[in-house]
């Protein structure tokens, strides 16, 4: 699950890195003035970039799938999905052209089209609520939210299945995809809303198109090379990995005892990865919520055993000490997340009552050349226009099915509710787009959330567990779709690519990934066990959601004894760290922690924090060494380390599938 979610891209590092110099400006406004005219929007999507979308698409639909289900946190891979279309096609070309084939040459707004459709691919396993929501229906996290415990009735259990996972993904994701078409004018070109992580896809691909073949190729033999290194290695982990907890990725880095409390390094090349995309920020942040809650509380809470809980009690109770890592990591979340919302909210009232009242226009500063360049972007933009009439009879006519379909799955969640749902929507799609524009945080999952808790509350407690979980995916999936729309649209704005491709293939994207998300779900939840506390694919975000409609349901009693107050404090700290980080002068705001990523360790250990330092530790260092090389070089080597140790996963589930098993198990025990 993306961390509230954009906070996890580099803001404050990349905002000068991603902006083009005025050298690169000045050439691509004149190579762009000079009479040279992009494509029909249907010669911009090609058979190729189709399918080389969807085998992108694919294997960072895996990635993500195994990220969620094992931490819950997933990377902006957008970057990565661009640079992957560059080089399998830039590849592609050149091996047609030296055995002698014509092979039509490959533009950045075909390279906007696949990374468009392989982003809108990948998020529906990123949000499709496979690891959170969705699962959080099963037995097994009924059992471990505490069976029959007042509010989280047995009756509230959906085993996953293939079928009604496929057909509720279908039913609730499409809608997005219409419902800000009407305003697509007005928020890139009337309001111009920034939209920094769109616009940043938009000038890594103009820097692809526009840079030597030189450092091109240094880029793909960086990726290669660290893609090999990552599934070979992998490859040789897996003879060592026999029966529970064995295999490097158990190695006690710093003694047992530290071991025992989950701090080692696991030699997981994906985290390493994910951490090198990260910034320092987020790294640092589930550090220390690992060292706060691993190292400092949970032993301290422990020693209260008797006194707090009882000392018989099964550990997965939620009265037990498992109930205040759930519940004190829920309140950082809901902490965070609803400062968040709020300040949101104030953003856009402040700016559109600034923009009624003219504020002076951002183009009176710009040279000549840059306000021709942005004319020619905005005409561009404005020629393949996407007629009202699609946006209004689409999303009604998906809201209609969703309405139909939805409560034949959950007949928990009423129809009327979802009509009601549907009525909201446009108003939240629009707040949280334009808020995602000002600031590059799409806020979604708190608007889904917000909710859950709504549909808890009302639709009873035999009801409420089920109708706030599948609830939330429904609201959540609108307002996330129309975002990520919004911010492809800025990418085309600024890559010239045609509105009606990018809108075809995300459509294209988004059919891939309800085909793809939950049989990729699948294959992990069939091969390993998946929800298990103990093991490695803890799923900690689907027990973290129950417990929020188990909350919105009961109320504050399904609590263990002290833990609402120390929900109040988390909660408080959550708050106030947001509040020093925005009053507070940025040489001391940039160093306040993330909560939500603080909380995520809460659940899953510190193994993983440890992982991504390490990728931070290398950026960091790379950065001191050779600032230049590791801009270039940074995006390539991560994404190398994701993709090759996430495209072992498959074999590796095969394998499981197929019932062979490892014939080592490497343990360390003490002496």
């Amino acid at each position: 699950m993306e961390i509230e979610q954009r906070k996890i891209t580099k803001r404050e590092e990349d905002e000068n890195n991603n902006q083009p110099s005025l050298e690169e400006e000045e050439q691509e406004t004149e190579e762009e003035m000079s009479g040279r005219k992009t494509e029909p929007w249907t010669k911009q999507i090609t058979v190729r970039g189709v399918l080389v979308s969807i085998v992108i698409g694919v294997v960072f639909s895996v990635i993500a799938q195994k990220l969620n289900l094992t931490t819950g946190i997933v990377p902006h891979l957008n970057s990565s999905a661009a640079f992957l279309a560059f080089v399998f096609v830039r590849t592609w070309t050149k091996i047609l052209k030296k055995s002698g084939f014509v092979a039509k040459p490959f533009t950045k707004q075909e390279n906007t089209m696949i990374q468009t459709s392989a982003v809108a691919c990948y998020s529906i396993a990123v949000g499709g609520g496979f690891a959170s929501y969705l699962l959080g229906l099963n037995h097994n996290t009924y059992e471990l939210s505490g069976a029959n415990m007042d509010g989280n009735s047995e009756k509230s259990v959906k085993e996953p299945g293939l079928g009604w996972m496929t057909a509720y993904v279908f039913a609730v994701c499409f809608v997005g995809l219409f419902v800000l078409i009407p305003l697509r004018k007005v928020m890139i070109i009337d309001l111009k809303l920034t939209y920094p992580s769109g616009l940043a896809s938009a000038v890594l691909i103009n820097g692809f198109h526009t840079q030597g073949d030189a450092q091109s190729k240094k880029q793909v033999r960086g990726f290669m090379k660290y893609f090999s290194i990552s599934f070979l290695w992998g490859f040789f982990q897996w003879f060592f990995s026999g029966l529970g907890a064995c295999g490097f990725s158990q190695f006690p880095t710093f003694g047992l005892k530290a071991w025992k409390q989950t701090f080692f390094f696991d030699f997981s090349m994906t985290f390493v990865g994910a951490g090198m995309i990260c910034s320092h920020l987020v790294n640092l942040s589930l550090l220390l919520g690992a060292v706060l809650s691993y190292g400092l509380m949970w032993p301290l809470l422990d020693k209260l055993k008797g006194s707090w809980f009882p000392n018989n009690i099964d550990e997965k109770n939620m009265k037990s000490l498992y109930g205040y890592q759930v519940f004190l990591s829920v309140s950082l979340i809901l902490g965070d997340g609803l400062y968040t919302f709020l300040k949101i909210l104030c953003v856009t009232i402040i700016s559109i009552n600034a923009k009624l009242k003219n504020k002076p226009n951002d183009l009176d500063d710009v040279s000549d050349k840059k306000q021709q360049k942005f004319l020619k972007e905005d005409e561009n933009f404005l020629r393949d226009k996407i007629p009202m009439w699609i946006g209004v009879a689409g999303y009604l006519t998906f809201a209609a099915v969703s309405t139909v379909v939805v409560p034949l799955i959950f007949p928990q969640l009423k129809w009327y509710y979802i009509i009601v749902a549907y009525i909201f929507a446009p108003f939240l799609a629009f707040c949280n787009a334009y808020g995602a524009g000002l600031t590059d945080i799409n806020m979604a999952y708190n608007y889904g959330k917000i909710g859950l808790f709504i549909l808890a509350a009302v639709s009873g407690r035999e009801d409420g567990v089920v109708a706030g979980l599948a609830g939330c995916g429904l609201i959540k999936s609108v307002v996330s779709v129309s975002c990520i729309l919004m911010q492809d649209f800025k990418t085309a704005h600024y890559t010239m690519a045609s509105p009606k491709a990018m809108f075809a293939s995300q459509m294209i994207g988004t059919v891939v990934g309800c085909i793809v998300s939950p049989l990729s779900f699948f294959l992990f939840y069939t091969a390993f066990d998946v929800g298990n506390p103990k093991g490695e694919f803890k799923a900690p975000y689907a027990l973290i959601y129950r417990n929020m409609a188990i909350l919105g349901v009961q109320g504050f009693s399904a609590l263990p004894l002290h833990c609402l107050q120390m929900c109040y404090g988390f909660f408080g700290f959550a708050v106030l760290v947001n509040v020093v980080r925005d009053v507070s002068p940025a040489k001391v705001g940039r160093f306040m922690p993330l909560p939500t990523a603080m909380a995520v360790p809460f659940l899953v250990g510190a193994y993983f924090a440890i992982d991504m330092c390490v990728g931070t530790l290398i950026v960091f260092v790379w950065e001191k060494m050779n600032r230049k090389k590791a801009e270039v070089m940074v995006p390539a080597v991560a994404s190398g380390l994701i993709c090759g140790e996430g495209l072992w996963t498959l074999p590796a589930a095969v394998l499981a599938l197929a019932g062979v098993k490892p014939p080592i198990c490497m343990k360390f025990l003490a002496s």
